[in-house]
């Protein structure tokens, strides 16, 4: 788990995320909590013509929901709704502990560099809550 909080890219996107933001005119928006910590977060989306044009989220939480908000909202920004949603169970499988191909992982991008919180039960929901908000925009 060090390795995830000494990572420069986890600790940019904790604690200067580019995708926390109000975003102006969202086409879906959705509330998250984790009860079991009290992270909070929205997520808001602006899709079109299939595809999620922008991405935002504003709330608050530890530094894993955060970062994991932040790294999500990126991943989806220009996917089309049926991608983000692949990628997002593959994040979910992920961060359960199941294992992933190679390319599977390369599809998560800097979204793979939060596989060994699977580790630390305590922390998953901290990591899946944006994913989870964002499985709850697109059902």
């Amino acid at each position: 788990m060090a390795n995830i909080y000494s990572s420069t890219t986890f600790m940019e996107h904790s604690t200067h995320p580019d995708y926390k933001y109000e975003m102006d005119a969202p086409t879906h928006s959705h509330d998250g909590i984790n009860p079991s910590c009290g992270d909070e977060l929205t997520l808001q989306l602006r899709v079109e013509d299939g595809v999620i044009e922008e991405a935002s989220f504003t709330g608050h939480g530890c530094a894993i929901s955060q970062a994991s908000a932040d790294i999500m909202a990126e991943l989806v920004t220009g996917e089309t709704v049926e991608e983000a949603r692949r990628l997002s169970g593959l994040f979910l499988k992920m961060i359960r502990g199941e294992k992933l191909t190679a390319d599977e992982m390369d599809d998560l991008d800097e979204a793979g560099q939060l596989k060994d919180i699977s580790h630390m039960p305590a922390r998953v929901k901290c990591a899946e809550l944006a994913w989870r908000t964002l499985d709850g925009i697109l059902s």
